[in-house]
């Protein structure tokens, strides 16, 4: 089992020190055009061909930044951890696990623009458990029994493999440990159903962009855990 979540030997070249200052000068050239209108993907290929940025540093720039219009909107619909008694929230399931996965493996996390905490996984439709994922659960299960939610939805994508596996361990770390209630679905369209949702917890630009509200979760864990993400901005 790989129990390096999300960690590419490169990385330490691709983000180092030296690096990590031509990534800020790119993600800035990147940042003046998405602001005047231009397509991220298409502006990254420009500036990171310019730059000759690998794939791993032009995918850790596209996921760490955001238009200005983006960041004030994602901003207006954040809700604190503080505001969660006795409410129900939704979470994207494979996008906040596969994170606090990466967390306890100890492989690269960015602190984003918006304030999420993002990784660079990229599993395409692969899942698969690895040790650190019981962990991640617990993790996620501690902060939210902490700040008294009443119900937890986790939604799963049907088509990534091992979704059943998951919702069983889940399930288990879950049963008679905690005080919320919990609900685990499988569903074919996980984004399309958290759009328009309140205290969505996520990181998907996407869906940060679609629902009403949402909870930093990622942010909190990391903290919790004395880790500080990378900014490439």
């Amino acid at each position: 089992m790989n129990a390096k979540r999300g960690y590419v030997p490169e990385d330490e070249k691709n983000f180092s020190t030296a690096a990590l200052e031509k990534l800020k000068t790119a993600s800035r050239h990147i940042l003046y055009l998405i602001n005047e209108g231009y397509d991220l993907k298409q502006a990254t290929v420009f500036v990171g061909n310019h730059f000759l940025l690998s794939e791993r540093q032009r995918l850790a720039i596209m996921r760490s930044i955001a238009t200005d219009r983006d960041l004030m909107a994602r901003k207006r619909k954040l809700k604190p951890l503080s505001e969660l008694s006795g409410k129900e929230v939704w979470i994207d399931g494979f996008n906040t696990i596969i994170t606090l996965e990466v967390l306890l493996s100890d492989s690269l996390l960015f602190d984003c623009m918006d304030g999420t905490i993002r990784d660079l996984a990229a599993l395409r439709g692969t899942y698969r458990l690895i040790p650190e994922t019981a962990g991640a659960l617990r993790l996620m299960f501690d902060v939210l029994q902490e700040a008294s939610v009443e119900k937890i939805n986790i939604l799963l994508d049907e088509p990534v493999s091992n979704s059943g596996r998951l919702k069983t361990l889940i399930a288990d770390t879950a049963e008679n440990k905690y005080s919320f209630d919990l609900d685990i679905t499988i569903l074919r369209d996980v984004d399309r159903t958290l759009y328009g949702k309140k205290l969505v917890i996520t990181s998907d630009s996407i869906i940060l962009d679609q629902c009403k509200s949402w909870v930093n979760l990622s942010e909190k864990c990391l903290k919790q855990k004395g880790k500080q993400g990378i900014r490439v901005w």
